[in-house]
């Protein structure tokens, strides 16, 4: 059985979904951010970098949500084909969210909580212009990378459904990304995965 060390972030919601997607076992040990749980040592040998998620497969433990949804996905022989284009066109758009709509995203909910026009404005702006990106892949396919959802969806759904929720970003100008958005987030397992909370003490 795996086990999930995670918190209730877009980020920590990403092998939740896979895990759901595929029907394994997992158990979730909450890792509570807002008391610092990030930084226990025992966190910390999991996750040298002090972030979630983490997950652990017997022996193996793994930091990096692009890692994980490689691992898993690789190890189940799904969400990611073996070999070819459809391959590196789902990677390619994985590394695009954990390299640059998650991280922008993740700014912009920082700094919303500031009273800092200036940073706002500039990653406001960033997020609307990968949004649009997105947009502009999903008006011409079924899922992120394609016809198929892989891992690559998984890693930009969450962020971009916080993008419309908490983050207040306007997505009418969006239809596909819109479109997207209703289409992953009917699936059972991302509903499962989405309704996860840790419990309150």
């Amino acid at each position: 059985m795996y086990t999930v060390y995670t918190w209730a972030t877009p980020n920590g919601r990403k092998p939740l979904i896979l895990l759901e997607e595929l029907g394994l076992p997992y158990e979730v040990e909450p890792i509570n951010l807002r008391e610092h749980e990030q930084f226990t040592p025992a966190f910390l040998a999991i996750s040298p970098n002090n972030k979630i998620p983490a997950i652990r497969d017997g022996a193996l433990t793994l930091f990096e949500s692009g890692a994980i949804l490689t691992y898993l996905a690789e190890k189940h022989e799904r969400f990611l084909a073996p070999s070819g284009p459809q391959r590196y066109r789902t990677l390619q758009w994985l590394y695009w969210q954990v390299a640059g709509l998650g991280p922008m995203l993740g700014q912009l909910g920082f700094f919303e909580k500031q009273d800092a026009a200036v940073a706002k404005e500039h990653f406001s702006a960033e997020a609307e212009r990968l949004l649009n990106v997105l947009d502009r892949a999903l008006a011409g396919n079924t899922f992120v990378a394609g016809d198929h959802f892989t891992i690559a969806d998984i890693a930009c759904y969450p962020w971009t459904q916080a993008a419309a929720g908490h983050l207040g970003l306007n997505l009418g100008g969006k239809p596909a990304v819109q479109r997207w958005l209703e289409q992953v987030g009917s699936r059972p397992a991302v509903e499962r995965a989405m309704a996860w909370q840790p419990a309150t003490p």
